[in-house]
Parts: C-alpha cells; structure tokens; sequence
C-alpha cells in the first residue's frame, strides 16, 4: 500500500506574537483574526468619522444623507473592500503587485491607488499636528481655555487664529511656517515612522492602543455632549429631520456619499496591504463586512456626539439652529520608512503654513475625485481586464473590444449630454440608442463567429462575453480566501465601474455661488480659494489619471515597483526538477510517495 504524501514544510510558522513570519522568509502574518480587525477597523476609523461624515450629512439634508450612503455601502463599499483584502490576500502582495499579476498594464492603477492614499495622509497628518498643539497648548499656564466663559465664536477663531495661525493670512497665500504646527507635523511623521519600520507586530501593537484609546474617548465624548444644554436639538436636526429636496438641489450628494465611503474604508491600497498579511485562509467576505460595518457605525455614534455639541454651541449662541452655525523592492525597511516619511514630513509643511487649513480643504475636494477615479480603474481591471487574453482567444478581440466600447462609451455619450447639454432625458436616451446599437453590433459579430465554429453555442459565447473575466477571478480568489458571493462578481463588472463613472462627472457639474452671486461649476472654483489652491487640487487627478494612463502605453514602466512575492518560496521549474530528483531518492530508500510537480508548487 502507498503511503501517504509526503507534504511540503510550511512556509509559515505560527508563534504568540500578534503577527507571525517566517524567520524573516516569509511575509508577516496576523497571528489572530482580531489583530487584523484591530488593524483594519483601525486604519478606517478616523477623522473621516468624527469630522467628515458628520459634516456631510450637516451639509446634505441630515437625515436624507444616509439613503445614498447606505447605498454606497453596500453596492459599492463593501465589494470594493472584497476585492482589496482577497487579492492582498490571494496574491500576498500590495496594490501594485496584485495588479501587475491582473495585467502588466494594470500596475499603474495600483500604483494610482497607492499615491491617492500618500497624498491624502500628507493632509491627514496636519489634522494630527493641530490636534497635538490645541492638546498640550491647553497644559499652559496661560492657555485659553482658563477663561470663566467661552462661546462658540471665540473657540472658533482661537483655533483658526491661533492653532492654525491663520491671523494674518491673506488671498490665501501662504505667508510664513507656523513653528509649532511644524514640530507637531514632524512629532507625528516620527511616530509614523517608528509605526513602520519595525514591521507588523509594532504596528499591530499601536493599533491596539491606538483604536482602543478612540474608542473610549468616543464614549466620553458622546456621554458629555448628550449632558450639555441643546443637545437634543443637534441630535434632532442629525437624525429628526430630513431635506428630502437635497436630492433635486445638490444631486452630486451621490458621488459625496460614495467618496465618503470610499475615503472611509480606506480603499486606495491600504487594504490590500492588510489582506496580504493574513493567511489564505482567512474568510474575505466575512472579514471585509466587520471592518466596514464596524467603521460605518463608529461614523454613525460619531454623529451622535457631534450633532449634540453642536446643539450646545447653538444654544450658547442663542441660535434656534445648528444650521445657523459656520462651521521598494530589496530596501530595508527602516530606510525605506524614513525616505518615505521624510518625503511625506516635507510634503505636508505646505499645510503648515498660515494658508494651510485653505490648502487642505481644497484638496481633500479634489481627492474625492480622485478615490472615485481608483476605484474604477480597479473595477476595471478586476472586472474587464484579468484574463482579458483568454476572452480573446475564444470570441476574437474584435468582438471583445467593441463590446468594452459599447458599455463604457454609451455612459460617456449619456454623462456628456446629461452634464454637458443639461439635459438628463437627453442622456437618458443617448445611453439606451448608443448601447442598443453597440449590442447589436455585438450580436452580429457573434453570430458570425458561430458560423465560423459550429462548435460554440449561444450560452457560452455570452457567458464568456459578459462575465468569464470576473468570473474567473472570483474562481481564483475563493481558492485562497473563502466564499464570496456571485453578486459580488456582478456589481464589479457590471454596476460598480458604470456608476463610479457616472459620479465621477455627477461630482465635476455640481454648482455653487461665487462672490458676485452668479452660478458657477464647484470644481476648479472651490469655495472661491485662489487659484493655486484650485491647480494644486486639479493635479492630484491628473497625477493619479497620469500613473494609469502612462503604466497602460508602457506596461514595463512600473515593473520595478512590483515587489518580490515573499510570502511562497519562489521555485523555478529547473528547482522543481532537483527536488522532484531528491524526492525521488527518497521514495527508492523509504518507500515514500512521489511528489508531484503540483504537489511541490
């Protein structure tokens, strides 16, 4: 009788620490899946629930807010998610490297993702340095605060003014380096990168401390404010009253509630880097619902306590309305952290000028383009892209492409009438004539083929046509991580890709009122900032739009970026002809089974 197979060493070793390696071969793993929670939930959560998401829904009718943002959630969110962490998961890589084994020309996207996230943490990091100076500034003797009362103005302008030092600001122009907002930049940007250097376990050990501590303070902060006089009217007007015409004023309130959603989550190549630290086991789908679920109601409690001091803030101002208130590839880790740090630390000094809460807020209205942007160039990818050449193979690239063509031109030609004429029946009708015609075409050349090869039949022509790339990922992906549901597949290539789109234009054509009071487009005219406030926002699209573009004429390009995949040790096929020798050896002297190619890789 045969005995049983010999089965390869683990690549992985398991120890107690909260992340696990393999003696520095392998990739670091999260020992539990309640590190990576701590990790994820942790990475998500953050001042895009305290500040962002209340401040959206003050902005969009309240209450109405959370219809086109539990959409969002759900159908675009959360499959976004599941496709980060499964393919960090699947292919134990970052962004750039999950994308380059997609396509070679699909390094850019992720490489677009993983600059949408650096930029955004170069403005990020400020709210953290003003936050650490209104912190210990209040420790001084002669600090602010120490006065018997003060009302919600003066708190506001000491902030703006003192904290910020915008004083002296003018045409908003930087004048001059806020010292101390510089030190706290570079306090934080240290603590960053002591997060980084020391890999995994440091930074699941900070996280632990990190999300625990937000957690308390939330609670604290939500007790407080439900005790202070006018609260109930701030929770009232967060989730008592509705601006149902929200919808009909302000229509880009979608593309908002999906960018929230997506600048929330994190979904711009840092999840892939957590997924690519859990083991191929590990659940996906279940996995990417906690952190999400998790992260939306901490947004949710959140609002709580933020809609509450705002009642407060308005009952001390006398005001019937919170409304009325004006609100690389072989570096070392420890270089490649601070190269990456320091960067980041000089980069984020421009929001540490007098002008620098102006440049932070007009970028982070332009970044929300561009986390729309991402996640369609990913869907894209995902959804289109993967296995593109074997689509090809069966039904003829001619067939291929004119259908990619009619999907994604009819949404053009219908975004271009709607938004560009100002007629939605207009696009409406465009997107219906232009796709039926595209689809007829489509039809016509199948048959064609079907006349060429008696073989194929209608049923999986159409199949292979409409959803075998995504199909196959799924396929792939469910190997290493688990269920996930046939849905997903769908919205990725069929839904998700077209509405991005869709808001994407929806976000560009929303309105507002300049100086003059004449309507003008909000994008390139943002809260009337100045010009290089304006160009500085447009360039983080083109940066990201330029990284996609220039990784699809050149697919080499980016090749250097695609890290070696540390996880599996890498055997060639001249390597698996020794060990198969060796194992052969081993089967003449013991009696032990061969190991197969397949077994071994």
């Amino acid at each position: 009788m045969d005995s049983p197979p010999v089965s390869p060493t683990p690549l992985i070793k398991s120890n107690e620490t909260a992340a696990e390696t393999n003696k520095g071969e392998g990739r670091e793993r999260y020992s539990t899946r309640l590190a990576f929670y701590f990790s994820a939930v942790g990475s998500a959560v953050g001042f895009g629930n305290v500040w962002r998401f209340p401040s959206l829904v003050f902005k969009y009718g309240g209450g109405a807010f959370f219809i086109p943002y539990l959409f969002a959630l759900f159908l675009v969110g959360i499959p976004l998610l599941v496709l980060e962490i499964s393919l960090g998961q699947h292919f134990q890589l970052g962004d750039v490297g999950c994308f380059g084994k997609i396509h070679e020309r699909a390094r850019g996207v992720g490489l677009a993702s993983i600059a949408c996230g650096y930029m955004l943490v170069t403005y990020y990091s400020m709210l953290l340095a003003w936050t650490f100076n209104a912190f210990f500034a209040s420790f001084r003797a002669d600090n602010f605060w120490d006065q018997d009362e003060v009302s919600g103005t003066e708190a506001k302008e000491y902030f703006y003014q003192t904290i910020i030092g915008m004083d002296i600001v003018g045409d908003d122009q930087p004048d001059r380096l806020v010292g101390m907002n510089v030190f706290y930049s570079l306090l934080t940007w240290v603590v960053i990168y002591f997060s980084l250097a020391y890999g995994l376990e440091a930074s699941v050990k900070v996280s632990y401390v990190t999300m625990g501590f937000s957690l308390v303070i939330l609670f604290v902060f939500l007790g407080r404010s439900l005790t202070l006089e006018g609260s109930g009217n701030g929770i009232n007007e967060y989730i008592g009253e509705s601006n149902w015409g929200i919808f009909s004023d302000h229509p880009e309130i979608w593309s908002r509630a999906v960018s929230q959603i997506l600048f929330s989550l994190g979904t711009v190549g840092i999840m892939t880097a957590y997924g690519s630290h859990c083991k191929r086991n590990e659940p996906a789908f279940l996995n990417s619902c906690v952190v999400a679920l998790s992260n939306s109601m901490f947004s949710f409690i959140s609002g709580f306590a933020v809609f509450a001091t705002l009642g407060h803030l308005a009952y001390l101002e006398g005001l019937d309305s919170v409304a009325d208130l004006e609100l690389f590839h072989n570096v070392d880790r420890k270089r490649a952290s601070l190269v990456l740090t320091a960067c980041a630390f000089l980069l984020s000094t421009l929001y540490a000028t007098d002008a620098g809460l102006i440049f932070l807020d007009s970028v982070d209205y332009y970044i929300n383009f561009v986390i729309i942007l991402v996640g369609f160039v990913k869907c894209v990818a995902a959804g289109w892209v993967y296995k593109i050449e074997t689509q090809i193979e069966c039904l003829g690239s001619k067939i291929v492409f004119v259908y990619i063509t009619t999907t994604f031109g009819s949404v053009l030609l219908a975004c271009a009438m709607w938004f560009g004429v100002g007629n939605a029946a207009a696009g409406f009708f465009g997107l219906v004539i232009s796709y039926a015609m595209g689809i007829a075409y489509v039809g016509y050349l199948m048959s064609k083929k079907k006349q060429e090869d008696q073989t194929l039949t209608w049923s999986d022509m159409l199949f292979d046509l409409t959803m075998s790339n995504v199909m196959k990922l799924r396929e792939d992906l469910v190997s290493s991580v688990g269920h996930i549901p046939v849905a997903w597949a769908f919205l990725i290539r069929h839904f998700i890709p077209q509405v991005l789109l869709i808001l994407f234009f929806l976000g560009a054509d929303a309105t507002t009122i300049d100086e003059e009071g004449n309507e003008v487009k909000m994008f390139g005219n943002y809260r009337g900032y100045a010009s290089p406030c304006q160009i500085l926002g447009i360039l983080t699209i083109v940066f990201a739009g330029f990284l996609v573009v220039s990784s699809l004429v050149f697919p080499k390009l980016y090749e250097a970026l695609e890290t070696v995949d540390e996880t599996e040790i890498k055997v060639d096929e001249n390597n698996i002809d020794e060990i198969e020798m060796e194992e052969r050896k081993k089967v003449e002297t013991t009696g032990s089974v061969q190991l197969s190619k397949g077994e071994l890789a």
